[in-house]
């Protein structure tokens, strides 16, 4: 697939069939994210690979009670592409022990200060590598969604999948057969947001 088909028709899948993913194509996911840039070249990025079944139900679970939380407190949105974001969250949230490999991006817990100098959060050295895999992804025809509610519940993902403490979740990434049509994702259009030379 040529890379700006694979960039502007990656969106976020939340619904998926039941069909497995191979071990192949998780393998060519993950190899594309640790192809992906990270300051210094420090490649401060694990990953950790949910395919076992009473693992997952465990993980969704602690999602669906993560999504929860965050949805009792977060601003309520009544737009009509707002309603249908939910709509498809909620549902991830009710299945996403059913979606057969689940992968969390995991980060250590550095400081972004170096003697005083601020070097910027070590996210920006992993999200790139989310962004990768996820091309990766679309490019064989399996879909993804970046999701970090499971943050909610941090300590107790942690806890389940044997993480030492010297780590955090930066993202966790459900990967499938998608059970929906891959599009370009409406977006915000970019000459309103853009400026050149000096902030306008």
């Amino acid at each position: 697939m040529d890379a700006l088909e694979a960039i502007m028709t990656t969106r976020a899948i939340r619904r998926f069939t039941g069909e497995p993913v191979s071990d192949d194509d998780v393998w060519t996911c993950l190899r594309a994210a640790q192809q992906a840039p990270s300051g210094g070249n420090v490649q401060p990025t694990r990953y950790l690979v949910v395919t076992d079944p009473e693992v997952r139900e465990e993980v969704g679970k602690l999602y669906r009670s993560a999504f929860t939380r965050y949805t009792e407190i977060a601003p309520a949105r009544t737009d009509t592409v707002g309603l249908r974001i939910g709509r498809s969250a909620n549902h991830l949230a009710d299945t996403v022990a059913s979606v057969p490999v689940i992968v969390f991006f995991l980060m250590p817990r550095t400081p972004s200060l170096v003697e005083g100098i601020d070097i910027g959060p070590v996210h920006a050295s992993v999200y790139p590598a989310v962004q990768n895999f996820c091309l990766a992804a679309r490019a064989l025809g399996l879909g993804t969604t970046l999701t970090t509610v499971i943050r909610v519940h941090q300590a107790e993902a942690l806890e389940l999948l044997g993480v030492p403490a010297q780590w955090e979740i930066a993202a966790m990434v459900p990967l499938g057969h998608p059970a929906e049509k891959f599009s370009v994702a409406k977006r915000r259009e970019v000459s309103k947001l853009t400026s050149f030379n000096r902030w306008s």
